[in-house]
């Protein structure tokens, strides 16, 4: 049985006194026993803050590098992540992959240096507008795993969470239907599958993203296929995630 895991991505938001802040608002409603995992993807200048002060939140940093070390100026490294205790890392989101270049082929090196250090990979792939529009959502689905994918074995693949973000979807207020996430979310799966074994992907946690709110969580949580979500806006604000919190305990 797939444990649901839920988790804020804020982006390039809070500074580290609001991300205090919001992780003494939302640890005081958790106890450690509720039947999905909850966390938050922060900055990199809100992680050790964040980490220490998490008690039942798991931490997520929304990025790293694949190298170890060296003349890379402004990255972070997976042993520094290690270090300050994350144990989740968001990679391939579009906006990396859109406005930083970032490929298939990084996602791969990445997830595998992160698994390397037991730090759980949070896959992003997704099509955008003109690719749904023309009917390319399968074909950009399965060509996006396929490449960041590449390398793991299927004991690596059955650790990640792969969240499913039609990029039309975020940011945007439009949101995919219950059937449009369900079947992608399957798609996501049965290319699991297809690329390792039925065990594989009945293993990995798949996320839909894209416009998830307190009042439309609930029914993309009651699909077959549908693990969990990764949020955006709904998880700035301590309110609104306490909101998806009780919604999906």
């Amino acid at each position: 049985m797939r444990k649901p895991i839920i988790v804020g991505n804020w982006k390039m938001n809070k500074t580290p006194s609001e991300a205090l802040e919001f992780m003494k608002g939302i640890e005081e409603v958790l106890t450690g026993e509720e039947a999905a995992d909850y966390g938050v993807g922060a900055p990199y200048v809100d992680l050790d803050v964040c980490v220490k002060n998490a008690k039942n939140l798991i931490i997520a940093a929304e990025n790293c590098n694949e190298k170890d070390s060296g003349a890379y100026t402004g990255e972070v490294s997976v042993p520094m992540l290690k270090e300050v205790g994350i144990t989740y890392c968001i990679i391939g989101h579009s906006e990396r992959r859109t406005y930083y270049n970032e490929t298939n082929e990084h996602c791969a090196l990445k997830a595998k240096r992160l698994l390397a250090d037991n730090i759980i990979p949070i896959l992003c792939i997704g099509e955008t507008e003109a690719e749904y529009d023309a009917g390319k959502t399968a074909d950009v689905i399965k060509t996006q795993l396929a490449g960041s994918l590449a390398g793991l074995e299927a004991c690596e693949v059955a650790k990640m969470v792969i969240a499913y973000e039609p990029i039309w979807a975020i940011g945007t207020g439009k949101s995919a239907t219950k059937e449009i996430a369900e079947d992608c979310c399957k798609l996501v799966r049965d290319t699991v599958k297809a690329l390792y074994d039925e065990e594989t992907g009945e293993a990995v946690r798949v996320q839909y993203g894209g416009s998830v709110k307190p009042d439309n969580i609930r029914e993309y949580m009651a699909c077959e296929d549908i693990d969990g979500a990764l949020i955006g806006g709904a998880s700035l604000k301590v309110d609104s995630f306490k909101e998806i919190i009780d919604a999906t305990k």
